[in-house]
């Protein structure tokens, strides 16, 4: 993996890299998908966040003994999720579960021309203006989930989207990627992004499929194979 760019992680941790080799095989279950995605998810958002993220002191608290201790807070606070329709709602919850507080989940619509492979966006709840008191700027961190790049086309253009929004950073997770693709991620914004992966692919075929791949993650999922 040394030919990848800095600001691409690739996991070594062996639970995760197992869990990855299940979700390869075609024998595996739908209901076995889901759940292999989300605790990937877990594993890799983990390793993500611990480096993303920070702790700062907290007021004191009380344990239920009555003593009295600091509490702690992790930063950047202004986080939100940007699922990649309609794989990446997959790995919602897994970051959900990760976060110490609620964040917002703005989702982004895009699939690929079948034809040119180029990314077409069809839906973007990313909000227009922002009116919450605790939430004055686009987020501080925005933390992209879809769970394969391919040619890296969608994911790029989902960067350049929370570019123009305003996001200061952005983390990409992804379960699986192929190296080119990856590599045009990369150089999207390096200077302010970091793609973390579980495993990368060498190879695609023709029609922008990873070799030896995962399949489609949307239609395993949701259980719309040969629609």
């Amino acid at each position: 993996m040394s030919s990848l760019p800095p600001n691409v992680h690739v996991s070594t941790h062996p639970c995760l890299l197992a869990k990855l080799s299940q979700l390869r095989s075609k024998t595996t279950s739908a209901r076995d998908v889901k759940t292999l995605i989300h605790e990937i998810s877990l594993l890799l958002g983990s390793e993500a966040l611990a480096k993303a993220m920070t702790t700062v002191p907290g007021p004191q608290a009380e344990t239920p003994l009555g003593f009295t201790y600091e509490t702690t807070t992790a930063t950047p606070g202004n986080i939100s999720l940007i699922p990649i329709l309609r794989s990446g709602l997959g790995m919602v919850e897994a970051i959900q579960t990760i976060l110490p507080q609620p964040v917002p989940v703005h989702h982004l619509g895009l699939f690929r021309d079948p034809i040119t492979l180029a990314p077409v966006e069809y839906y973007n709840n990313l909000p227009n203006h922002l009116v919450s008191p605790t939430q004055e700027t686009a987020s501080d961190l925005a933390i992209i989930l879809d769970p394969i790049i391919a040619t890296g086309g969608t994911c790029a253009a989902a960067i350049q989207t929370l570019i123009e929004w305003g996001a200061k950073r952005v983390i990409v997770l992804s379960v699986l990627g192929a190296a080119e693709g990856v590599k045009k991620v990369a150089e999207e914004w390096p200077e302010g992004t970091e793609i973390w992966l579980a495993g990368v692919d060498q190879e695609l075929t023709k029609g922008g499929m990873l070799k030896p791949g995962l399949g489609d993650v949307g239609d395993r999922l949701f259980l719309t194979i040969g629609k």
